[in-house]
C-alpha cells in the first residue's frame, strides 16, 4: 500500500515553495543586482540560456520576461552544437546563462565554459554552488531551495522562475516590480490553501491516456512544465502548445471527451484563452482550466482556481502550482510512487 501523500518528499517540497522564494528574494537580491549592473555596463542586448528539462522551461519563461520587460533578445542554446558537432557560435557580446538545479550536466557546463573562454559574461542559476557549472559563472545565483529529494522538480523550478523575475526587476530598476515579487510567496500559499478539490479532479481524469496543455506568452513555459510533470509522474502522453500553434493544425485531434488543460491568466491573453475554451467546448472537449478569473473558470468543464492575482509577468509562479498538485494527485490515484517515477533519476547527465 502506498504511503500517505502528506508523507512524501514531493508533497513537502511543493508546500516548501513559498519559503524557498522568500529565501531567494532575500539572499540573492545583491547578486542579481550585480549581474544587472554588468549587463548594463557591457551594453548587452543578447542572452543565450543553456538548460535541460525543467530548467529549460524556466528558460522559456526568461525569453518572455526579459524580452517583454527588458527588451533583450533571448535564445535557448542547442548544446549539441558544442558537444556533438564540436562547434560554437560567437558569444563574446552576449550574456550566457546556465540554469540547472544540479549544475552537473556536461552539455550545459560545456556551453557556459565555452562562453567564458570567449570572454562573454557568464552567469549561473543553480541549487549547488559548488558544482562544475557554478565554477564557470562570473556571477552565481544560489536558488536557496535546499535539498530536493523527489525526482520531479518543483521547488527548484519556481526558484528558477523567481530568480529570472528578480533579474528582470533589477535590470529595469523598477521598485514596483520588486514590490510585486515580494507578494509571490503569499500568493503561492493562497493557491496551496485553495487546492482542496484537486484530488477530486485527479479522480475524475484518472483514466486519461493522452492530453494537451495550452498556454501562451509568459505561461507558455507553464504549459511545457505542466506537460512534463504529467508525463514523468503519471506516464500520460501530454503535449504542450501555444494557443496560436494549436489552432494551426493540432485542433484536429480534438474529439468528444478529449482532455485539454488551458492556462488562462487575467491579462492581455485572457480574451484569447476564453475564445479558445469556447472553441474546445464546441468540439466537446473536456477543458480543465487554471485561472484567476471567473470568466475562464466558468466556461471550463473543470476549474482549477488561482485565488490571488499577480501581474501577468509573475503569474507563472502561481499558475504552475495547481498543475504540480494535479500531477501528484493523479500519480497517487494510479498507485505510482510520486517520489521516484519509473525510468528516470534525479540527476541526468547528457552530452
Amino acid at each position: 500500500m502506498s504511503q500517505p501523500l502528506t508523507d512524501t518528499h514531493l508533497f513537502r517540497e511543493i508546500h516548501e515553495q513559498p519559503d524557498v522564494i522568500r529565501r531567494l528574494l532575500t539572499g540573492q537580491r545583491s547578486g542579481l543586482a550585480e549581474l544587472a549592473r554588468l549587463v548594463a555596463a557591457r551594453g548587452i542586448t543578447h542572452v543565450l540560456i543553456a538548460a535541460r528539462g525543467t530548467s529549460d522551461n524556466a528558460a522559456r519563461y526568461a525569453q518572455y520576461v526579459l524580452g517583454v520587460r527588458n527588451e533583450l533578445l533571448v535564445g535557448l542554446a542547442a548544446p549539441s552544437i558544442f558537444t556533438i558537432y564540436g562547434r560554437a557560435p560567437r558569444l563574446r557580446d552576449a550574456l550566457v546563462l546556465g540554469i540547472s538545479q544540479s549544475g552537473t550536466s556536461p552539455d550545459i557546463v560545456t556551453v557556459v565554459a565555452e562562453a567564458k573562454r570567449q570572454g562573454a559574461l557568464t552567469a549561473v542559476m543553480t541549487n549547488d554552488t559548488s558544482s562544475d557549472l557554478a565554477a564557470q559563472g562570473d556571477v552565481v545565483i544560489d536558488l536557496h531551495a535546499g535539498t530536493e529529494q523527489a525526482v520531479a522538480a518543483t521547488k527548484t523550478y519556481t526558484a528558477e522562475l523567481a530568480a529570472v523575475a528578480l533579474l528582470s526587476a533589477q535590470l529595469s530598476g523598477d521598485p514596483e516590480a520588486i514590490a510585486a515579487l515580494e507578494t509571490v510567496p503569499e500568493a503561492i500559499e493562497a493557491t496551496l490553501a485553495a487546492s482542496g478539490g484537486t484530488a477530486d479532479v485527479a479522480a475524475r481524469c484518472r483514466d486519461i491516456e493522452r492530453a494537451v496543455v495550452i498556454g501562451r506568452g509568459f505561461n507558455y513555459a507553464t504549459a511545457f512544465e505542466l506537460a512534463l510533470k504529467l508525463k514523468e509522474l503519471t506516464y500520460t502522453v501530454v503535449e504542450p502548445y501555444s494557443s496560436a500553434d494549436f489552432l494551426h493544425g493540432p485542433l484536429a485531434i480534438i474529439e468528444r471527451g478529449f482532455p485539454v488543460v488551458v492556462i488562462a491568466p487575467t491579462g492581455r491573453l485572457l480574451g484569447e484563452m476564453v475564445s479558445l475554451i469556447e472553441t474546445l467546448k464546441s468540439r466537446e472537449a473536456d477543458v480543465y482550466c487554471i485561472s484567476d478569473g471567473s470568466e475562464a473558470l466558468g466556461r471550463a468543464t473543470v476549474g482549477l482556481p488561482v485565488p490571488r492575482s499577480l501581474p501577468e509577468w509573475l503569474s507563472p509562479l502561481t499558475f504552475i502550482v495547481p498543475g504540480q498538485l494535479l500531477a501528484m494527485h493523479l500519480a497517487h490515484a494510479r498507485g505510482h510512487d510520486v517520489d521516484a517515477p519509473r525510468a528516470i533519476r534525479k540527476v541526468t547527465r547528457t552530452r
